[in-house]
């Protein structure tokens, strides 16, 4: 019998796949460290009880116990942020932005929101950027094992929401233009890049799928708000690709807002 709730889902590359039935419940935003560095921005995810839950595909599927309290499913070709599974429950939270079409589903609650960037607020308009910004961004990702640093503060960061940044973040990205040049790297044994479609190129960590920066064909090159550590001393000043934005999210913080770039 056809399940009209079914959902299909996958990271960027297609080397993770998955599937699910009935009715997921609704998205809820986490503004948490873990998922903030985890993602490059925030993490937005839906639950799905395990038995109606099934990976299809997990050829590049890899998982990093982030804490004693969960694990964090991710693709170890492409950088995507997939899944956060709670020790001792039988259920896996699925990121929204990983999900296929349209999802049916709504943000209906944000958690964590005290430990929300500098740069943005969980709703509505972002705070304006500090007087005096710190003139240096440590960057890590999640596990520490990739980490750098480069002049700050982060300035203009801006939301993209094209296909590709959701599949990757698990939500949408947030990330701030830098010179390449300028970057202090102290490690990056577990660095990895993949490159896209259109030969862009996507670092993130191996070991804990953390996203960290993005080099466009043409060189240009941005990193990914989430990865600092501490203040960026940015603001969100606007969004692109708005027209590949998620069904289940409003952009509802006024900002200037493009329905592509």
């Amino acid at each position: 019998m056809h399940d009209e709730h079914s959902q299909t889902g996958s990271c960027l590359c297609g080397g993770v796949t998955f599937a699910t039935s009935g009715r997921l419940r609704d998205v809820w935003a986490c503004h948490c460290g873990q998922c903030r560095k985890s993602s490059g921005h925030h993490w937005a995810a839906t639950s799905a009880d395990l038995d109606r839950f099934r990976v299809t595909s997990a050829a590049t599927l890899a998982w990093y116990d982030s804490s004693p309290a969960a694990r964090r499913g991710f693709c170890a070709r492409c950088g995507a942020s997939l899944f956060w599974k709670p020790a001792g429950e039988d259920r896996m939270a699925i990121a929204a932005g990983a999900l296929d079409g349209a999802t049916g589903l709504r943000l209906t609650r944000h958690i964590f929101t005290e430990d929300a960037g500098d740069y943005y607020r969980p709703e509505g308009p972002p705070p304006e950027a500090p007087a005096a910004p710190a003139d240096r961004l440590d960057c890590a990702c999640l596990c520490g094992d990739v980490a750098f640093s480069l002049p700050g503060p982060a300035g203009r960061i801006t939301a993209c929401h094209c296909t590709q940044c959701r599949k990757l973040s698990g939500h949408y990205s947030a990330s701030f233009d830098a010179d390449e040049s300028t970057i202090t790297w102290h490690s990056r044994q577990t660095l990895g890049e993949y490159e896209t479609p259109a030969k862009g190129r996507r670092g993130f960590c191996t070991r804990c799928g953390s996203s960290l920066w993005f080099r466009s064909a043409a060189g240009e090159f941005s990193v990914e708000a989430g990865a600092v550590t501490g203040q960026t001393g940015g603001r969100l000043a606007e969004h692109i690709f708005a027209g590949s934005k998620g069904d289940y999210y409003d952009i509802d913080d006024g900002l200037p807002c493009a329905t592509r770039w």
